[in-house]
C-alpha cells in the first residue's frame, strides 16, 4: 500500500498525505488556497475535539460485528482498547456506524463497531484515511504499521519560495509486520522478473519507438504469437456462428456525431483534417457495424447477426498513461457485435459466457464475473434497464460460475458483465466484457421486420473475449514467465546435430517440421559443445530440443529433451510429429510428449 509522507527534519512524526489534485495557480494564490484548506481542517478537527470533550465519560454501549455488546466511556474508550480487551489481533482500522475511524480515536456515542484487519481493502489503505485527531496530534505511520519500505525521498520546495522548506517527501509502502513486507518484496522481485517488457526484449518479440509513441512493433516471433491468438479466436468464431467483417479505419466526424462518440469521446480520438472535412481514426468498431446493419431491411429470420472485426483501433491515450503493451494507442481487439431480438438476448449472453470460459480454460486462468448495473445518469427507460439486468442475472445464474453484483457501474447506454481473470501471481485483470446497448440502435434507427410484419428495434451486444490482443500478450507473457506453451510458442523446437555427419539429417528434420507448420531451428555451430547448445536452447525457451547424432541418423529418430531439462528418450520422427500436432491442435499446456 503506497503512502506519501512529509517528515519535518526536526520533528519525528510522520504526516500521511492522501491523494490531492493540483491546479496551475499563481504562487500567492497557492499559498492562500493552502491556508484556507489548512484552516478549514483545523476548524473541523477542533469542532470534533470539542464534541468529544463535551460527551466524555458518558457510558457507551458498543455492538461488535459478531453481535456481542461491550461497555465503554465516551471520549475515553477507543477501538484500539476494545481490540486489545477482546483479543482481536491484526486490527489496523475500524468502522464506526459505517464510517471509517482511526483505531486510537475515542468513541463518543453508542455505536456499531467493526474492526478491520490488513486483509481488508480499508485496512490496506488506512494511512490514506483523514485523521480526526486534534490539530496538535499528527497521524504517525508507526502508530499503525512498525514496517515501512521507502521507495523515494525528496526535498519539498513550497510554492513561491526558493528557500529549502526543511520538509522531506517520503513515498513508500507500509506493512503491518516484517513478514508482510518480505512477502511483498518477494512478489515485487517476481513481478520484475516476469515483466513483459523485459521478456519482449530478451526474446525479440516486440519493441516501441519514439517515431510512433504507444504503437508496438512486433518482430517475427511476436507476430507469431499475435497471429496464433487471432487464429485461435477465429476458429472459435467458425464454431459459434460468427461472421468476420472488414471495415474502414478512417471515418468522417459525421459518423461519430451520429453515434454520440464525438460529443463524449472526441478528446481521445486522432483526427485528420482534409478541407473542408474532418476525419477521425476509429477507436471502436460499433458505429461501422451499425452502418452495415442498416444497409437493407432486416428480417427476424436473420437474427441473431454476429459480426466480428479485427480492424486496427486508435485511441489518443495520454503519454503518461502509456506502459508497454498494457496501455497503447494502436491496438486490435477480438471485437464482435451481436444484433438480436429481446427473446434471443438471454441465450446469446449465455453463449458469450460459455465462449469466455472455454478460452480462459485454455490459458489456465481462473476468473469471476461482475454484473454492472444502471449508473446515474443513464440513457433509456427504467423498465428496459430492469428487464435487461434481470436477463443478465439469469444468464449468470445458469453459467454456474462465481459472480458478484457491481451496482451503478454499468455503461451509460446499458448494463454489462465484466470478467476478471487471475494470473499466476494472483493479480486480477479485466479483459473480457459483455455489454448491452440500447442507444446505438436508437441513434442509427436500426429496425427489423418481425414475424407479425411490424417493425422492431434490435438489441445490440458488444463483446470481447481476449480484449486487446496487445494487452493479452502482456498478461500471457507475465503469466507464463516467458515460457510459452507449445501451441503458442514462437520457438518450439531446436534441432542440435552431434558430429559433422549428422548436420544433413538435422536439416532434414527441421525442413519436415517447418513444412508441418512448426517453429523449428537448427544449431549447427561447430564451435560449441553439445551441453552449451542445449543450455542456449533452454535459455531461449525452446519447448523441445531434438538431439540428432549418428545413431538417430541411422534409425530415423530424434533424442528429445524438454526446456526444463527432462530427457524423454529416443523417439521416431514420425511419432514425435504426431505428438506435436496433437499438442498444437488441443492447445495443451503440458510439457511432455
Amino acid at each position: 500500500m503506497f503512502v506519501a509522507v512529509l517528515w519535518r527534519r526536526r520533528v519525528c512524526q510522520a504526516a500521511v498525505c492522501g491523494s490531492r489534485s493540483y491546479g496551475k495557480l499563481h504562487p500567492s494564490a497557492c499559498q492562500t488556497q493552502r491556508l484556507r484548506i489548512f484552516q478549514s481542517l483545523c476548524d473541523r478537527l477542533a469542532t470534533g475535539a470539542a464534541e468529544e470533550h463535551k460527551a466524555s465519560r458518558a457510558d457507551l454501549t458498543i455492538r461488535l460485528a459478531d453481535g456481542r455488546t461491550v461497555k465503554g466511556s465516551a471520549g475515553v474508550t477507543s477501538p484500539l482498547q476494545i481490540a486489545k480487551s477482546e483479543r482481536v489481533k491484526g486490527a489496523v482500522a475500524s468502522r464506526v456506524n459505517g464510517a471509517l475511524w482511526d483505531l486510537s480515536r475515542p468513541l463518543v456515542e453508542d455505536c456499531e463497531l467493526q474492526l478491520l484487519g490488513f486483509d481488508s481493502l480499508e485496512g490496506r489503505q488506512v494511512p490514506a484515511f483523514e485523521s480526526q485527531r486534534p490539530p496538535h496530534a499528527c497521524l504517525n505511520v508507526t502508530d499503525i504499521f512498525c514496517c515501512l519500505s521507502l521507495s523515494q525521498v525528496s526535498p519539498v520546495t513550497l510554492s513561491g519560495s526558493t528557500e529549502p522548506s526543511g520538509i522531506l517527501r517520503m513515498i513508500g509502502i507500509a506493512f503491518p509486520g516484517e513478514r508482510e513486507r518480505e512477502e511483498w518484496e518477494k512478489d515485487q522481485e517476481e513481478a520484475r522478473t516476469r515483466d513483459h517488457r523485459r521478456i519482449g526484449k530478451a526474446q525479440e518479440l516486440f519493441f516501441f519507438h519514439d517515431v510512433s509513441p504507444g504503437s508496438c512493433f512486433f518482430m517475427p516471433k511476436g507476430a507469431h504469437i499475435y497471429n496464433t491468438l487471432t487464429d485461435f479466436i477465429k476458429s472459435e468464431y467458425r464454431r459459434r456462428g460468427f461472421s468476420e467483417v472488414v471495415t474502414p479505419t478512417l471515418y468522417s466526424t459525421s459518423l461519430w456525431e451520429r453515434s454520440g462518440h464525438w460529443e463524449h469521446y472526441s478528446e481521445n480520438m486522432f483526427t485528420v483534417t482534409c478541407e473542408p472535412h474532418t476525419f477521425a481514426l476509429k477507436p471502436m468498431n460499433c458505429p461501422a457495424h451499425c452502418l452495415m446493419f442498416e444497409q437493407r431491411v432486416r428480417s427476424w429470420r436473420e437474427l441473431p447477426i454476429r459480426w466480428a472485426d479485427f480492424g486496427a483501433l486508435h485511441r489518443n491515450e495520454h503519454s503518461g498513461a502509456l506502459g508497454g503493451l498494457t496501455r497503447v494507442r494502436r491496438f486490435c481487439q477480438d471485437d464482435a457485435h451481436i444484433f438480436c431480438t429481446p427473446e434471443q438476448l438471454e441465450e446469446e449472453i449465455t453463449a458469450c459466457l460459455d465462449f469466455v470460459r472455454s478460452v480462459y480454460r485454455v490459458f489456465g486462468f481462473s476468473f469471476h464475473c461482475l454484473l454492472s448495473t444502471r449508473p446515474v445518469p443513464c440513457l433509456g427507460e427504467p423498465a428496459l434497464w430492469d428487464a435487461a439486468e434481470q436477463q443478465l442475472e439469469s444468464s449468470l445464474e445458469q453459467f454456474e460460475e462465481h459472480w458478484e453484483l457491481n451496482p451503478g457501474d454499468g455503461a451509460f447506454y446499458g448494463p454489462k458483465i465484466d470478467i476478471q481473470i487471475r494470473d499466476a501471481l494472483g493479480r486480477q485483470h479485466q479483459c473480457a466484457t459483455i455489454q448491452l446497448d440500447f442507444q446505438l440502435p436508437i441513434r442509427f434507427n436500426l429496425q427489423y421486420t418481425g414475424a407479425d410484419g411490424q417493425m422492431y428495434r434490435p438489441i445490440m451486444i458488444h463483446r470481447a473475449v481476449l480484449g486487446s490482443l496487445e494487452r493479452m500478450i502482456a498478461i500471457l507473457a507475465e503469466n507464463f514467465r516467458g515460457k510459452w506453451p507449445f501451441w503458442l510458442s514462437p520457438v518450439q523446437v531446436m534441432v542440435v546435430p552431434v558430429g559433422g555427419g549428422s548436420e544433413t539429417y538435422g536439416q532434414e528434420v527441421v525442413c519436415r517440421l517447418r513444412e508441418a507448420g512448426f517453429m523449428a531451428d537448427i544449431d549447427d555451430d561447430r564451435g560449441s559443445t553439445l551441453n552449451k547448445k542445449i543450455r542456449s536452447a533452454q535459455l531461449a525457451q525452446y519447448n523441445y530440443i531434438f538431439v540428432v547424432g549418428e545413431k538417430e541418423c541411422a534409425s530415423g529418430t530424434v533424442s528429445v529433451r524438454t526446456r526444463a531439462g527432462k530427457q524423454l528418450g529416443q523417439k521416431s520422427l514420425q511419432e514425435v510429429m504426431r505428438s506435436l500436432t496433437e499438442l498444437r491442435q488441443t492447445r495443451s499446456n503440458q510439457e511432455e510428449l
